[in-house]
């Protein structure tokens, strides 16, 4: 009985030792950020080459503008979290840089060579969707614990294929997510019947979402590198008072305001009323 005793004893040893690699200290781990930002960017064959190195090229220079860097600097962390992929159809994400802090210029450069070294990726279709839950995902495996959990997408067009997008965006949203958008309604790349002529109204009544969410329309190419700095700069700072907080504010942004009757499935529509013709291209 006593050897038994001493059995179970051991056992229950061995399993409040299993148990000990499981405990809530690991979750206080969490390396503390004033922001954690998934910067999800569209890459669908609707876009040249040229319009893709653009994209890049103009979040490297936003992310390295000391407008950002002092952003970053006057948070309550002095830090933020960031992660950046591409993505175009439901199963086409790609990730470019995983979680990685940024505190100092030097950080924010390193992310910058991160990002250039490697041609942009490039595929099939348009799933906003399905980048958002790709996000989404990402921030389930973050280990910081930011102020804000912000998803900053860029697209050119509607979404058509995978889930329907407001379904996604109200899910996610319900979980303390901000959805910023920055729709590309530029000319060149690829033209097709899947484009829609009011892509901003559509990223506002369809895409972005949640406390202070707002889009920046993009209009030409040449605004790009200026619409991700002044969009970067509000989605980092905390205090409203400087004056690159005042340059970004008086951008022109467009606050979420929504309006009843929008068809948020008008991708998919287009999409499935395709002539069997037409490349997938988007």
């Amino acid at each position: 009985m006593k050897a038994l005793k001493g059995s179970a004893w051991a056992f229950c040893g061995a399993v409040s030792v299993a148990l000990s690699a499981f405990s809530p200290t690991q979750v206080a781990a969490q390396e503390a950020v004033d922001v954690e930002l998934v910067l999800a960017v569209d890459v669908s064959l609707s876009m040249s080459y040229e319009e893709l190195k653009i994209q890049r090229d103009g979040y490297t220079a936003a992310l390295t503008h000391p407008d950002v860097i002092n952003a970053i600097r006057d948070g309550i962390h002095g830090k933020i979290a960031v992660t950046y992929f591409e993505w175009a159809g439901d199963m086409s994400q790609y990730m470019v840089v995983p979680w990685t802090v940024i505190a100092t210029r030097e950080d924010a450069e390193a992310v910058a060579a991160q990002i250039t070294a490697s041609p942009p990726n490039s595929a099939r279709r348009t799933s906003i969707s399905g980048g958002l839950r790709y996000a989404q995902d990402l921030f389930a495996e973050s280990h910081f614990r930011g102020l804000k959990r912000v998803i900053d997408i860029s697209g050119d067009g509607p979404n058509n294929q995978g889930e329907y997008v407001d379904l996604a965006r109200d899910d996610i949203v319900a979980q303390g997510i901000v959805i910023n958008g920055l729709p590309l309604m530029t000319d060149g790349g690829m033209i097709s019947s899947f484009d829609v002529q009011d892509l901003d109204r559509y990223y506002n009544d369809c895409v972005i979402g949640g406390p202070g969410a707002f889009m920046i329309p993009v209009n030409a190419w040449e605004q790009f590198p200026e619409a991700i700095r002044r969009k970067l700069v509000l989605e980092i700072a905390g205090d409203p008072g400087r004056d690159w907080w005042q340059d970004a504010i008086n951008s022109g942004i467009a606050p979420v305001v929504k309006v009843a009757g929008y068809d948020c499935q008008v991708g998919e529509k287009r999409w499935r009323g395709r002539s069997w013709m037409w490349d997938e291209t988007r």
